[in-house]
């Protein structure tokens, strides 16, 4: 099975969402702003795509400032923070086999399935 965290006012987002179904890809959409991703899940995530918290937020996000993260902010802060606030969580991102990308560009999805 295949998902994507999707946020539709995300251009990259819809980008990559067409991109996986022109290319026979019809994933389960996961809209991630309204269904919030629990801290584990946020932590498997990481695991799949093989980076660390900082890596996966939207740091110019204004929340970040907000919440006064930096980078000198622990891991527990960052997760806590993108639990509590999903717009800091990069889009979009694409699962299959237990393994993710973010589809920035949105053709790098299409590693995860050669």
């Amino acid at each position: 099975m295949t998902t994507i965290f999707h946020n539709p006012r995300c251009s990259k987002s819809r980008q990559t969402l067409q991109l996986l179904e022109e290319n026979g890809i019809h994933p389960e959409v996961r809209l991630y702003l309204q269904n919030t991703p629990s801290i584990e899940d946020i932590k498997t995530l990481l695991e799949q795509l093989a980076i660390t918290p900082v890596e996966l937020m939207r740091t110019k996000e204004a929340i970040y400032k907000e919440l006064g993260l930096n980078k000198d902010s622990t891991d527990e802060e960052r997760l806590q923070a993108m639990h509590t606030n999903p717009i800091l969580i990069e889009r979009p991102i694409v699962i299959h086999n237990n393994k993710a990308k973010v589809g920035r560009p949105p053709e790098a999805v299409l590693t995860l399935f050669k």
